[in-house]
């Protein structure tokens, strides 16, 4: 079973920025969307930055601006690079692969903005 093994995490100051990595385990032929969510303590998994086999991105309105997602397709692996962090952006940090009729997540890493 292809796993997703996520990097970049840590511990930043408002202000700061981070970049994320998720790389599957093998080689997968087409993989439909690659995503990022987060989630913080007490609320709900949502969406921060997808993008499409075809390259086509969409960001939530609290990110827009600050963060970019984009993906090295030789590689299967998918980046977000986060600029200008808040605190409200502290939270776990998962990535998500669609590929066939198949979802796949990472086990989250942590991303904390605090001074």
């Amino acid at each position: 079973q292809v796993q997703l093994v996520e990097s970049g995490g840590g511990l930043v100051q408002p202000g700061g920025s981070l970049r994320l990595s998720c790389a599957a385990s093998e080689r997968l032929l087409y993989i439909n969307f690659m995503g990022w969510y987060r989630q913080a303590p007490g609320k709900q998994r949502d969406l921060v930055a997808g993008i499409t086999g075809g390259g086509s991105t969409n960001y939530s309105n609290s990110v827009k601006g600050r963060f970019t997602i984009s993906r090295d397709n030789a590689k299967n692996t998918v980046y977000l690079q986060m600029n200008s962090l808040k605190p409200e952006d502290t939270a776990v940090y998962y990535c998500k692969f669609a590929y066939g009729s198949v979802e796949t997540w990472g086990q989250g890493t942590q991303v904390t903005v605090s001074s």
